[in-house]
């Protein structure tokens, strides 16, 4: 079964039923104060714009001073407007004040209007969202890093030993040398009784050591 396209809704004929009502209120009490023809049908539908647009403002940017100062104004002249069209004034002849009212109206709610158009300054401060935690960081993986072992020192070769010399051959002695040399050994025994030493003999004879070796040589 199709529904029907169009529903009768209780609360938007309520909604029409009201805000005819004080259309006609606002109407009234504008034409009563001597803003008749067009003018005074105009009033009512600047206060009706002026509390949607204050309305409109709390609904789509939260709280704010300035939005809640200018929906009470247009709540206080359209309730105002319902209470004084009901008797509580003599609408033949409205006082002062009631002109001074309905005459200054329109610079108000232009006023109003555009503060709630243009102004984004009486907003209240929304609380900054909790900023996310920062990641921790990546654990330190400690890396068993093996050093290359040193390279093992080269031998080195040991030096060769340098060959041996041959002995010098012992110079030659003369014959005459040698007696001598036997002369003064016989005397240094006979005088100590014991054989002459080669650096004795070196001495008394006055030669050289290998000289002096020689000579011993041929003594013993």
């Amino acid at each position: 079964m199709a529904r029907p396209a169009l529903r009768v809704d209780a609360v938007l004929i309520q909604a029409v039923i009201a805000g005819a009502l004080s259309f006609a209120h606002l109407h009234d009490l504008a034409d009563a104060a001597g803003q008749d023809g067009w003018k005074a049908w105009a009033y009512p539908i600047s206060v009706d714009l002026l509390l949607v647009a204050a309305w409109r403002r709390l609904r789509s940017d939260g709280p704010s001073r300035l939005a809640w100062c200018w929906f009470v104004i247009a709540l206080f002249a359209s309730l105002g407007a319902n209470v004084a069209t009901a008797g509580f004034l003599d609408l033949a002849h409205p006082p002062a004040w009631l002109r001074f009212g309905i005459a200054g109206w329109p610079a108000l709610a232009f006023l109003g209007g555009t503060l709630l158009a243009h102004s984004t300054q009486d907003r209240v401060p929304v609380p900054p969202a909790p900023a996310a935690p920062a990641p921790e960081p990546a654990p330190e993986v400690e890396l068993d890093i093996v050093p290359d072992p040193l390279p093992e020192p080269a031998e080195i070769p040991a030096a060769e030993e340098a060959p041996a010399l041959p002995a010098a051959p012992a110079p030659p002695v003369p014959a005459a040398l040698v007696d001598h040399a036997r002369k003064v050994a016989n005397d240094h025994h006979a005088r100590t009784g014991s054989r002459i030493d080669t650096d004795t003999l070196r001495a008394r004879l006055g030669v050289p050591p290998q000289l002096a070796d020689a000579i011993a040589a041929q003594l013993t």
